[in-house]
């Protein structure tokens, strides 16, 4: 008897649970109590561009149908409530069109699989003295600084795969530019960079015997880059070695291999080994 009460107890109690509330989407109803353990994040990558106009004109062009961004950094943020405002164009959820054909790390169409920022900056101007950059302004590296931080925890996007446009699509693009401070982010958790010590231990290494081109360009494909290793530096390795240099040295970025090149991509593929997906994985 006392048996059959207690079981008859724990069923009202099994009824009287709360079913989770079912979501409406019109003609059906959904219940997503119940998650699937193969699953991975929409958002693997993190890509950096600037805009090349000014924020006006930004806007105007990333809320047409022709290209997008996920999010837009002014020049000058407003602030409201002591923080810095920045616009977002496109949820997180949703591709927005800034990539472009593009390549990292083995995987191409960056678009699905990325969040972009758009950052208000004019980007270069030519001059009979050659070409001159714009830089960017405090208030914007902070508010980039905050928005930046908060993205790569939330989807635990690797050091590595925080990239600019420059080095997804290096043939065509050259953003967000050398005086874009790759540097202060990775010291924020933002992006990758070397140790200056396993630089300098790298270098002395290969002042002595410079590697060839063929090295460096495997080395490059080892961490991300598209770059077929021919060991002839023609124009499109140029562009490459240049995006990278433009990355991890901008006070270099003429697109030629040398010693120093050499020391960074390997004290980064030390520092953080190659992509899941590179030529020798």
């Amino acid at each position: 008897m006392k048996q059959g009460l207690w079981l008859l107890m724990c069923g009202v109690l099994v009824g009287c649970q709360p079913h989770p509330p079912l979501g409406d989407r019109g003609d059906y109803l959904v219940d997503d109590s119940q998650r699937a353990l193969r699953a991975e994040p929409r958002v693997r990558y993190l890509v950096m561009h600037y805009t090349a106009e000014d924020f006006s004109s930004s806007l105007k062009v990333l809320t047409d149908e022709q290209v997008s961004a996920h999010y837009l950094v002014p020049a000058l943020p407003p602030q409201s409530q002591g923080k810095p405002v920045v616009w977002q164009l496109v949820p997180e959820s949703r591709s927005a069109w800034h990539a472009g054909v593009s390549y990292w790390r083995g995987q191409t169409r960056l678009n699905d699989n990325s969040i972009g920022i758009e950052i208000e900056n004019p980007g270069y101007r030519r001059t009979a003295n050659g070409i001159v950059w714009y830089p960017f302004s405090a208030q914007q590296i902070a508010a980039l600084r905050v928005l930046s931080r908060d993205i790569v925890r939330r989807y635990h996007i690797a050091p590595a795969d925080v990239v600019g446009h420059g080095d997804i699509a290096p043939q065509r693009k050259v953003d967000p530019g050398p005086l874009f401070p790759w540097a202060l982010l990775a010291e924020q958790g933002v992006g990758a960079w070397p140790d200056a010590a396993r630089v300098r231990a790298y270098r002395q290494r290969y002042q002595l015997a410079a590697p060839d081109v063929a090295y460096l360009q495997r080395r490059l494909a080892l961490w991300g880059y598209q770059i077929i290793p021919t060991g002839i530096n023609d124009a499109a390795s140029r562009r490459v070695i240049a995006a990278f240099q433009m990355h991890y040295r901008p006070t270099n970025f003429g697109g030629e291999p040398d010693a120093e090149t050499c020391a960074i991509v390997d004290a980064l593929l030390e520092k953080y080994g190659p992509g899941p997906q590179s030529p020798d994985r």
